[in-house]
This record gives C-alpha cells, structure tokens and sequence, in this order.
C-alpha cells in the first residue's frame, strides 16, 4: 500500500512537472515546417511602407486635441520637452523591438518573441491581450471618425441619412453606421493585398502629414510675426514645475503608441533584417519631430491659459486675427479625420497576422492560419476580425474601454524588453523539432556522441604532452601574476550553466523589484512609512540585480541565435532595464477599473488556453534537441528525401 502510494505520489508530480514544462516550452525562431508546406504571406513591403504603416498608426487625432489639455493642465510652455522625454521612453521600446523584429522576422510581433524567449504561456497572455487591444482599438478609432467627419462637412446635419447616428431610447444604445462602414471598406482594402493596402495607408498618412506640416509652416509664420508671444511669460517656461512636466510626459506617452504595428507586417517586408528596424526607427523620429513642432508653435502663437482644450489649434490662429482660420480649420479637421482612418488600418492591419501567427502554433484553430492563394493575405482572419470591430463599432459605445487598449502594448512592451535581458543572457539552448523526425535525430545525436567520445579520448592521450610543457595560458605570464583572473576565466567558460542560471534568477528578481517599486509609487491609499518601505525594498532588490547583470559576461550563443547580421540593442541591460521600470510604471498607473476589465478578459483567455490552445499546440509532441544539432538534422532529412 505503502508503495502504491508512493507510486501515485510520483505520477502526481511527474504530471505537475510536465504541466509546468509545457507552460515554458519555447518555439525556435522560424517556423520552417509551416513556410515548407506553402503557407507564407507576400514579401513586398519596403522601409518606406513600414514607415507610412509605422506613422498612419501612431499619430492619431488625439494630437489635434492633445497638445491644449497637456499645455492647459500640466506644462505650459515646456509641452514640447515633455513630448520629447516621452519621445526618449519610447525609443527604449523601440530599441528592443528593432534587435527582436531583425533577429526573428516572422508574424505576431511581441506574441512571437515571447514565445520564442520566455514561454508559451507568457506568449498567450501578450497575444490575448493584443487580440484586445486591436479589436477596442479599432472600434473606438471608428466611432471617432463620424463626428469629425461631420465637423468637416459643417455639422451633422450634412452626413447622409444612411451615416447619421441613431439612438435606441429602450437600450440607450448609440448606433453609429458610418463607423461600421468605414470598418467594413479597410476590411475590404486589407483582403485586397499587402501592397494595395500599403499604399492606400501612404496616401492617406501623406495627407495628415501634409495637414501638420502647414499647421507648422503657417503657425510659425503668424508666429514670427506676433513675437512668439506665448512665451513673453517672465521667466514661467515650467508654470507647473518639474513634476507636470512629467506628468505631461506620462500623458504624451501613448500618443507614440503604434510603431509596434511595423513589426506585424515583418513577414512581408522584403529585406527584414535591414527594413524593420529602418522602419521602426522612422516612425519614431518622425513622430516625435511633427509633434514637437507643433508644440513649439501653437503654444507660440498664444500663451499656453488662453488654449482652448477643444479646438486648440484653430483657436490659435482665430486669436491671431487669421483671416482664413475658418479654412484652417477645414484643414485641421481633414487632417484629424486622415489620422483617424490611417490609425484604423493601422490597427486592423497586425490583428489578422497576430491569429494567424497563433493558429500556427495550435494555439488556436486552424481556420485563422489559412492564406488566401491570390492575393497572399489571411483573408479568413481578417474578414473575422473586421466583422467583429464593425459590431463592435456600430453598437458599443466603446470610450470607456479605451484604457484596456494601453494595457496589451504596454505589457507588449514590457515583454520585449525582458526577452532581450533573456536573449542576451540566457537565450534557449534547444530548440522543438516535430515528432517526425526522431529517427533523424537518434542517427545525429548518435553520430555527435560517438565523435565527442573520440575526442575525448584525443585529449585524454595528449595530456601527457601538456604535462611536460610549462603552465601557460592564453595570456601568457598573467596566468602566473595573477592565478586568481585565470581561475575565475576558467570557471566561467566552464561553467556556462551556471552563469546562465545566474543570470536567469537575477532577471527574475530585477522584474519583481521593479514590480514592487512601481506599486509601492503607484498605490495612493497606504501609509507613508509602507510606501517607504515598499519603494526602498523594490529599489534595493532592483539595483542589486542589475548591478550583478552587469557585471557577467552575456552568453555567446547570442551571437548565432536567429538571423543574424541586423540591429543589435544598446546599452544592455541598462536600456531593457528602464524600459521594463517606465511601462511597469505605466501599467500600474491605468487605475483600478481598468485591472478590474483587463483581469476579466485575462482570465477568459486562460479557460481558453487550458481547455484548447494548451492541447492543440504544435509544441505538444516535439523532440527538443540541443541547437549545436539543428543544422546535421535537416541536412539528414534533407539527403533522406533526396
């Protein structure tokens, strides 16, 4: 009986074990057995399609309205140093999104890298969150374009019957039709083709930045004429101090939210190793200048009080005696309905790519994968995706969702900074080979051991050669002043297990440090002393993990892992590390009923990983080999073929 249980106790615990491997099992970069079966999107993207996808989605209408509540509320004159520091966060991300997009181009941004880095759970927690973000994105983008249309065309009044909104007293339901539309005709742009709809986006996306060019050129002439009075304060450039400064940076931070969206497309871009962090980086730069100059020249024309929160730039030039600030605000509006429809391809465009990416690796069906033959698009999944953010947008008042939206990128976020400490310290050793190959890779790994016994045996036989030699390193007589340096260099290329695990636990501890310091800054509601407390613990755990990161040395298998040859981040781990603190800091700073929706939908997408993705994943009966194998494997499989 005693062994009985004991035997049951054994299974249980072998049962947990295999459960939790099956948590962290990691996917090699490229998907090859997909791409060999003829499954592959259209490579036509250029850098200059990246960027038009990459600016389209980035700059919203939210800029047109955004630059009077921050200068009104938070910075006064100094908004354009606050979009610069949030222009600065962001390039953190952007950073590690370009060296992930290079190294791994393949569908489904963040989700992808995650699970190539971190696990497969972590991977279905990013991508359900995105499938969120995109789907709400979208319908809320929508549902924003009617009123500025109707702005533009003189008031509600001029939209056609069949476009006008229309209210359900019973339900109090808003039913917006021309959003629903709108969604509808860039459905139907995106099932066109990659390249038809990339240039769509550019055309569209040159004309909003056409709209902020003349705001900037003819702004700054009426400036230069006025004397740049809005800046005559004495010496007030920082009315709210250094804290509203950056509390205005916090605000303009999600309007550089977007340029994730070049790396969804990174399957069809033609050169990905050149082309995406090309793109990535445009974006940003270009990004970050219109908004700055826009800055510096609306709060030019009138002090930064005198803005109207509303219409702030056409109240601007209506202050400055313009003539023709009716006609300006034509173009004010033209532009913030142009960045309204680029940013809603924009975020329909990476969704459909997100489940395809998905439903490859089992995660969920395999009617989400399937590419159309003409125009080389999943046209399934966008298609599915279109309709339901034109529900969505049609009947869902969907404003006070918004905040879910800045959740999933900025966990997105968060995730990519981590899988670059993970790839550069610690990146995975073995990768999953289908089932199918197992007698291959028996016969490969056979044939290794077989000659790293024999060399084992060489070496063995020439040690008495060395024996009689006098002890002598690679560095020559340092070996003998300093026993200590050789001792500790032969430790590390011996022990790289043991550097990695290293490395492994204090990434870890760097993560919950920093999940500590953000709360303990974040929650209003404690005593002084805890919050103290909780901040000098999470920032003690924080700066002793990173000192330590710093400190070892980062895994040469770095430097063959994916393709490389293309962007290489920065500054690590220092530059993962502050981005980790700023979107970790961003995330806790959302609000209790955000977390509350967000959590809602998180543990919806759990019942759906364990009752189907965690069964159905490709993962499920792979052959993990080490990566030294990999190319003997496939060269075996080749010749068997042949």
């Amino acid at each position: 009986m005693i062994v009985s249980m004991q035997d049951k106790g054994e299974a249980l615990l072998s049962k947990c074990s295999k459960g939790f491997k099956s948590l962290v099992r990691r996917k090699q970069v490229d998907s090859v057995h997909v791409r060999r079966e003829g499954h592959q999107l259209a490579r036509k993207l250029t850098a200059l399609d990246l960027t038009a996808i990459g600016v389209g989605t980035t700059i919203g209408a939210g800029v047109y309205v955004l630059v009077g509540t921050v200068a009104r509320e938070h910075t006064g004159p100094a908004r354009t140093v606050s979009f610069l520091i949030a222009g600065l966060a962001a390039a953190l991300s952007t950073f590690c999104y370009a060296e992930l997009a290079s190294r791994c181009p393949s569908a489904g941004s963040a989700y992808h890298y995650a699970y190539i880095c971190i696990g497969e759970s972590v991977a279905w927690l990013i991508g359900w969150s995105l499938i969120l973000e995109y789907t709400i994105g979208g319908a809320a983008i929508a549902r924003g374009i009617s009123p500025n249309m109707a702005l533009f065309l003189g008031g509600e009044g001029n939209l056609p019957a069949f476009l006008v909104r229309h209210t359900i007293p019973q339900l109090g339901v808003v039913m917006d039709p021309c959003a629903a539309i709108l969604v509808l005709i860039v459905t139907f742009l995106l099932c066109a083709g990659i390249k038809e709809s990339s240039l769509v986006q550019t055309i569209v996306t040159t004309v909003n930045v056409c709209a902020m060019l003349f705001i900037i050129v003819a702004g700054g002439y009426l400036a230069c004429k006025t004397g740049w009075v809005g800046y005559e304060l004495h010496g007030r450039f920082f009315p709210f101090g250094l804290n509203g400064m950056l509390a205005g940076s916090a605000i303009v931070f999600f309007s550089y939210i977007g340029f994730d969206a070049v790396t969804g497309a990174a399957e069809e871009t033609k050169r990905p190793l050149r082309d995406l962090p090309l793109g990535i980086g445009m974006t940003l730069t270009l990004c970050c200048i219109l908004y700055m100059l826009v800055s510096v020249v609306i709060v030019g024309l009138v002090p930064y009080y005198a803005l109207n929160p509303d219409t702030p730039i056409s109240s601007a030039f209506s202050a400055n005696g313009m003539q023709w600030a009716a006609q300006a605000l034509y173009i004010v509006t033209a532009g913030a309905v142009t960045a309204l429809c680029a940013s809603l391809m924009g975020s329909l465009l990476p969704q459909p790519r997100l489940l395809m990416a998905m439903a490859r690796d089992g995660l969920l069906p395999a009617f989400f994968s399937d590419i159309s033959t003409r125009t080389q698009v999943p046209v399934k999944s966008t298609v599915t995706t279109g309709m339901l953010a034109a529900v969505l947008a049609f009947f869902m008042d969907v404003s006070e969702l918004s905040g879910m939206v800045s959740v999933g990128t900025l966990l997105a976020f968060t995730v990519v900074a981590i899988s670059i400490l993970i790839l550069r310290y610690s990146p995975p050793e073995e990768v999953p080979l289908p089932s199918s190959l197992q007698q291959f890779i028996d016969s490969v790994r056979k044939q290794l051991d077989d000659d790293s016994q024999s060399m084992e045996r060489k070496e063995f036989n020439d040690a008495d050669i060395v024996e009689q030699r006098p002890s002598q390193s690679e560095y020559g007589e340092a070996s003998i002043q300093y026993p200590l340096i050789e001792k500790q260099f032969c430790e590390d290329k011996q022990n790289p297990r043991r550097r990695r695990n290293i490395a492994i636990w204090n990434i870890a501890l760097f993560c919950i440090g920093v999940l500590v310091l953000t709360s303990a800054a974040s929650v209003e509601y404690l005593p002084s002393l805890v919050h103290f407390s909780l901040g000098a613990v999470g920032a003690a755990i924080l700066l002793c993990s990173l000192v330590v990161l710093a400190c070892l040395n980062q895994d040469e298998a770095r430097h063959s892992f994916g393709h490389t040859g293309g962007f290489l981040c920065p500054f690590v781990p220092f530059l993962p590390a502050a981005c980790i603190l700023i979107n970790s800091y961003l995330l806790m700073s959302l609000g209790v009923g955000t977390w509350i929706r967000v959590s809602i939908w998180l543990i919806m997408g759990a019942l759906v990983y364990i009752s189907y993705g965690w069964r159905h994943s490709s993962l499920t009966n792979a052959v993990y080999v080490p990566m030294a194998y990999l190319d003997h494997i496939y060269r075996a499989s080749s010749s068997h073929q042949v």
